[in-house]
């Protein structure tokens, strides 16, 4: 499993402003194998890329649930969960939404978090990877429509990563998340080109 300092809520610094991106890991639940796929795509992804690519664990920011008063579009926020949140999400260039499908869908935890800002996502370009025993297109397609909601910039390309029961061991861990996703290597590159695009596009 992935250490907790591996996972924290990463702070911006002034050399790194501009080029951060966030692979945010969407699931909270206990037990969950996003943080190894939301790490392996992060490594994959930095190998040959001149962009910052750093994980967001929602369940270390641990958003309640949306309990703002007013509309996001007006940024009036009343807690300050949601104003570091906020300078959270401003922080990043671009973001990868790293979740399992359920039910045909995506973890109810991500859509929260989604909901609670609105300018701060707008024009940014973003992709999303799903993962499950078909790859999760379908909780895939419900999400970019959800971005494309949010003013976002949905890359050209986006991950559907399969995950079978061959692939976990008795307490449902990955056993080897390299093995298990060595073949969407080429993919993860091609996406961090699109990004890395997307943003020079916008210099």
């Amino acid at each position: 499993m992935t250490s907790t300092n591996e996972t924290q809520t990463a702070r911006p610094g002034p050399e790194q402003a501009g080029d951060r991106i966030a692979v945010v890991i969407g699931s909270t639940r206990p037990a969950r194998i996003c943080p190894d796929i939301a790490t392996w795509i992060r490594d994959v992804a930095q190998e040959t890329s001149p962009l910052h690519y750093e994980l967001l664990d929602l369940a270390q920011v641990g958003l309640p649930l949306l309990d703002e008063p007013l509309k996001a579009a007006l940024q009036q926020y009343a807690h300050e969960h949601t104003r570091a949140w906020s300078r959270t999400v401003s922080s990043y260039s671009g973001f990868v939404f790293v979740f399992p499908q359920y039910n045909w869908g995506y973890p109810a935890a991500l859509k929260n978090a989604l909901d609670f800002l609105y300018h701060e996502w707008h024009d940014k370009p973003a992709t999303v990877a799903t993962y499950g025993t078909r790859g999760g297109n379908k909780g895939a397609a419900q999400l970019l429509t959800v971005l494309q909601g949010l003013h976002m910039r949905p890359l050209e390309d986006h991950l559907e990563l399969v995950t079978t029961d061959d692939d976990v061991d008795e307490n449902w861990q990955l056993k080897d998340v390299n093995a298990t996703l060595h073949s969407y290597r080429d993919h993860v590159r091609k996406l961090d080109e699109q990004m890395t695009a997307a943003l020079k596009d916008d210099q």
